[in-house]
């Protein structure tokens, strides 16, 4: 049996929620909250709480503060964000501030079972569709692409086939999975990508691969010469 909470102020989207999760995770149970006050009273009083799901638009948060403030009163406390905001930057500025995932309001019934059952797993939830897209706004001026196209070249292909999953959000032990490796495996390729990128974290690395088709990137090394 899991504990989830679902902080919206929208009644007809709890509901929803709540339908979804009666569907699909039967032996749940869901408590409602409709601003991050309420929320945070919760919280505090339910112990065994799994996981907050939590939308960016209560009426006494703005933005990420809700997440922020979660994550201070209930550092262990697992909250993925619900929201109809799909920026890419929004998303990996939620991850980098400790949420476990972020799933967009408009995400398909059955995809959002499978998303809520992987976070009550322990894994990382991020929506391929959206991390695949450029980032919004100028494209990078052609001196950072090639920085960065230089800075990917330096990495094996096992690097970039974990870089690859981590921009899809998964995590260590899935990428392990996938790549029938160690779990430290993983670790140790995370650590060089980290350090071959120039970056402090899994998001910096993300950031730093921008629009760039990392599995073209594999492709091409493996592509017969003319």
């Amino acid at each position: 049996m899991h504990n989830l909470m679902v902080a919206d102020d929208h009644p007809l989207f709890r509901e929803a929620i709540a339908a979804v999760i009666e569907a699909g995770l039967p032996d749940s149970q869901l408590l409602e909250a409709e601003s991050l006050d309420e929320a945070l009273r919760q919280a505090g009083a339910c112990a065994d709480l799994d996981l907050v799901l939590l939308d960016l638009g209560l009426p006494d948060a703005s933005g990420l503060e809700g997440l922020r403030a979660l994550r201070e009163a209930y550092p262990s406390l697992p909250v993925a964000i619900l929201s109809a905001d799909q920026e890419r930057r929004t998303i990996l500025e939620a991850i980098d501030l400790g949420a476990v995932g972020y799933i967009p309001k408009s995400t398909p019934r059955r995809e959002l079972q499978a998303a809520l059952t992987r976070l009550l797993e322990g894994q990382l939830y991020l929506p391929a569709d959206i991390m695949r897209r450029p980032p919004a706004g100028a494209p990078s001026p052609p001196a950072e692409e090639g920085a960065q196209r230089q800075r990917l070249a330096e990495l094996t292909d096992k690097q970039l086939e974990v870089l690859i999953r981590l921009s899809r959000g998964a995590s260590n032990k899935v990428i392990a999975r996938e790549l029938e490796i160690a779990e430290t495996t993983v670790k140790t390729h995370v650590s060089a990508i980290l350090r071959k990128l120039h970056v402090s974290g899994r998001v910096q690395a993300i950031l730093a691969a921008g629009a760039l088709d990392l599995e073209a990137l594999l492709a091409e090394r493996h592509a017969p010469s003319l």
